[in-house]
């Protein structure tokens, strides 16, 4: 593949991604993150617990997450079966650890 060839499909790739699209999602991310701002700041203790406010922040980064990889690195316009190879496994590796920390708290209360 010579180096004008490479360019074109490079260049056919991004033409997907439109200006509109790419504000989109910025304007997408910089909302997520003032919410993220919003519960870390404005919101007290006493109205929602520590733990409440830790799992809105995994949930909200993981959503961020999401459309830096769908959008920035083209994985939206890719097809199913490349977004299956990539998600499936990514759950099956969380789901182990989750199952790995449950079992080594076990382990620590029957002690």
């Amino acid at each position: 593949m010579t180096a004008a060839e490479h360019s074109q499909s490079h260049d056919a790739e991004h033409a997907s991604m439109t200006r509109g699209d790419i504000w989109k999602v910025f304007f997408i991310l910089l909302g997520l993150t003032v919410i993220e701002f919003v519960i870390a700041l404005a919101i007290p203790e006493s109205f929602m617990p520590h733990s409440i406010k830790n799992i809105l922040y995994i949930v909200l980064t993981l959503a961020k997450a999401f459309y830096i990889v769908a959008y920035f690195m083209h994985l939206k316009f890719e097809k199913l079966f490349l977004i299956y190879l990539i998600v499936v496994p990514l759950i099956l590796i969380l789901g182990i650890i989750g199952a790995l920390l449950h079992e080594g708290d076990y382990w620590l209360l029957i002690r």
